[in-house]
C-alpha cells in the first residue's frame, strides 16, 4: 500500500524481530560479510562511541548485493574505508556550518537594516509591507514563540523596559529568528525592490537569493544536528544564477542534488561578505587530506580544482 506521501507499507506489516547485537557481534557480522577488520580493538573503541547505524551509511557504497537479498562487501573493503569517510564528513560538516553561520549573521543584519531604515523600528509588524497576510500572521506567531523562550540579554532588557509594541524592534527580533523563519520573512516581503535591496550586497537577484536561503536552511539543520552530508541527496534545490557570468560557470550541471553546487554558492557568498576568507582554501585542503573519499558522491566534477573559485 502506498500513501499520499509516497511511502510504501506492506499490506501485511511484518513485526520487527531482529535482536540487539553486542559490539563483538556487530563486528562479527561485518566480518562475515567480507569486511576486513585488522585491528579489532580499535574498531571496538569506535563502535563504543559511534552508533553502528551512524557508521553504516558510510560503508553502504562498499556493499555489493547478493542474490538472497543480503549484502556482502566488495573484496578488499576494510573497516578504515568507512571510517575515513566518516571522519571526513565530520570535518566537512563543521566547514559547511561555519560558512552558513557567517552567511546567516550577514543575512540577519541586512534584513533588519534595509527594512528599519525604510519603514522604521517595527517594520515587521506592518502587514501592508508583506505579500500574504496569512503568512505574515504565521511568521509573527512563530516570532513570538521565539521571543518568549529566548534567554538573550537584549530580549530580557526589552521585556523589563518596554511594554509596547508587541515585539522587539526588528534589529533585535531578527536575532532570535531561526534561519528558516528568517527565510520565510524575506520571501514574504511585498516589494521586489525591498527584497533586492537586501540581496544586492551579495550580487544576486532577489529571486535567486531567496531560493538560496531556502535551500541552505535544511543544509544548515543537517550540519548542526550531525547528519551526514557526504553522499547526501538534497531535497530542496536552489535556483542557479545566470549572473554574474563568472559565478554561473563555477557550477556543475552534473551535481544535481549533491553538495558540490552548494559549496560553490557558499564560497561565493563568503567572498562577498569577507573577500579575504580562507574558507575555500580550507575546503581544498580537506579534500586533499582525504583522497580516498569519493568526491563524485558529492557531485564534484572531475577537474573541479581547475575552476576559478578553487584555483
Amino acid at each position: 500500500m502506498r500513501t499520499q506521501a509516497g511511502y510504501f507499507f506492506p499490506s501485511m506489516a511484518m513485526k520487527y524481530q531482529k535482536p540487539p547485537l553486542s559490539i563483538d557481534e556487530q563486528l562479527d557480522l561485518l566480518a562475515s560479510r567480507g569486511m576486513e577488520i585488522p585491528d579489532r580493538a580499535r574498531a571496538t573503541r569506535y563502535f563504543t562511541h559511534i552508533n553502528y547505524y551512524r557508521l553504516r551509511a558510510y560503508w553502504l557504497p562498499f556493499e555489493a548485493p547478493c542474490g538472497n537479498g543480503d549484502h556482502r562487501f566488495r573484496q578488499g573493503t576494510r573497516f578504515d574505508d568507512a571510517l575515513r569517510h566518516y571522519l571526513f564528513d565530520r570535518k566537512f560538516r563543521l566547514l559547511v556550518l561555519e560558512a552558513i553561520e557567517r552567511i546567516e549573521v550577514s543575512f540577519r543584519s541586512r534584513f533588519a537594516y534595509v527594512l528599519s531604515m525604510k519603514y522604521g523600528s517595527h517594520a515587521h509588524l506592518d502587514v501592508s509591507r508583506f505579500r500574504s497576510p496569512d503568512n505574515h500572521r504565521k511568521c509573527l506567531e512563530d516570532l513570538k514563540r521565539e521571543v518568549d523562550r529566548s534567554q538573550e540579554t537584549f530580549i530580557g532588557h526589552y521585556r523589563t523596559c518596554y511594554s509596547d509594541p508587541e515585539s522587539p524592534p526588528i534589529w533585535a527580533a531578527c536575532e532570535v529568528m531561526s534561519f528558516g523563519l528568517l527565510s520565510k520573512w524575506y520571501g514574504n516581503i511585498l516589494l521586489r525592490q525591498d527584497r533586492n535591496a537586501i540581496a544586492d550586497v551579495y550580487g544576486l537577484d532577489e529571486q535567486i537569493f531567496g531560493s538560496v536561503m531556502h535551500h541552505l536552511t535544511p543544509v544548515r539543520n543537517m550540519a548542526a544536528h550531525h547528519s551526514r552530508l557526504w553522499n547526501r541527496r538534497l531535497t530542496i534545490m536552489m535556483r542557479l544564477p545566470s549572473n554574474p557570468p563568472d559565478l554561473r560557470r563555477q557550477f556543475s550541471s552534473a551535481s544535481g542534488r549533491n553538495m558540490y553546487n552548494t559549496l560553490v554558492m557558499l564560497g561565493y557568498l563568503l567572498m562577498r561578505i569577507s573577500p579575504g576568507t580562507s574558507w575555500v582554501s580550507r575546503v581544498k585542503t580537506l579534500m586533499a587530506e582525504y583522497p580516498q573519499v569519493d568526491s563524485g558522491a558529492m557531485g564534484f566534477p572531475t577537474r573541479w580544482r581547475e575552476y576559478p573559485l578553487w584555483s
